[in-house]
């Protein structure tokens, strides 16, 4: 038997969100592990700085500053991928926002934006690269999701019920799109660490309730988020579809 190796050699991934805490580790780690890369934002300066980062060391890269909630603009990122990298090995969807709000105050823009970012665009890319995959009858999709998709949480009532259909989408594509030998699966993620969770935590009540609900009794890192996401991507999971891989060090257990 050949020692094995996590490896993406020479395959295109196109990450969304790229620039993000999660985005960022998982593009660098999927740099290391051999991919060619193709980033997606909304920032241009963001972008250019993490794709001048990434050639510094060696690793071949293309962006594409792009708001992919705008009507026609997943069609335009994975036109414009393929017009560059000539095709697309895996997809990591992981564009996503939240906004915390109390159910009785969550306004009807703030519900569109969440469900436009976290569900809309997200189906929307998944299925422009979709087609592009059934061509080639081979693929791998993965959906950064959330625990929350799982489990209610207090304050977000949009960005759960986001994330729940995250996961449903996740299984419903996997399952059409199995024929053609296209893997889909999601990653569902505790609170992750970061800039992110310090402003969140400012309110001293909720950091309790986060840390006591995690048995493990720490938040996420996003390398470990993008250890998860490899995995996905990787020949490792070629038997693997349909699957939500929740890191979540043990929240969903109890």
């Amino acid at each position: 038997m050949n020692k094995p190796e996590l490896s993406l050699e020479n395959r295109v991934a196109l990450v969304t969100g790229a620039s993000g805490g999660i985005g960022r580790a998982i593009v660098e780690l999927f740099g290391a592990a051999g991919a060619k890369l193709f980033l997606n934002g909304v920032k241009e300066e963001k972008l250019k700085k993490l794709s001048d980062h990434l050639a510094q060391q060696g690793i071949t890269n293309e962006y594409k500053a792009l708001d992919i909630t705008t009507p026609g603009a997943a069609e335009v990122l994975v036109r414009t991928v393929i017009d560059k990298m000539g095709a697309i090995g895996v997809l990591v969807n992981c564009a996503g926002i939240n906004r915390p709000q109390k159910a009785e105050e969550v306004s009807e823009n703030n519900w569109d934006d969440v469900m436009a970012i976290n569900l809309k665009s997200l189906f929307l890319v998944s299925q422009a690269v979709g087609r592009e995959m059934i061509k080639q009858r081979k693929g791998k999709i993965i959906n950064i999701s959330s625990q929350a998709g799982s489990v209610a949480l207090p304050l977000r009532a949009a960005y759960c019920s986001s994330k729940g259909g995250v996961d449903q989408l996740t299984r419903t594509l996997a399952l059409e799109w199995s024929k053609y030998n296209i893997n889909v699966n999601a990653v569902a993620p505790t609170f992750v660490n970061g800039p992110w969770a310090g402003n969140m935590f400012k309110d001293k009540e909720f950091k309790k309730y986060v840390f006591d609900s995690i048995p493990l009794g720490r938040l996420a890192e996003p390398e470990e988020v993008a250890y998860a996401t490899l995995f996905l991507a990787s020949d490792f999971a070629d038997m693997i579809t349909g699957h939500i891989l929740i890191v979540d060090g043990g929240w969903t257990i109890k």
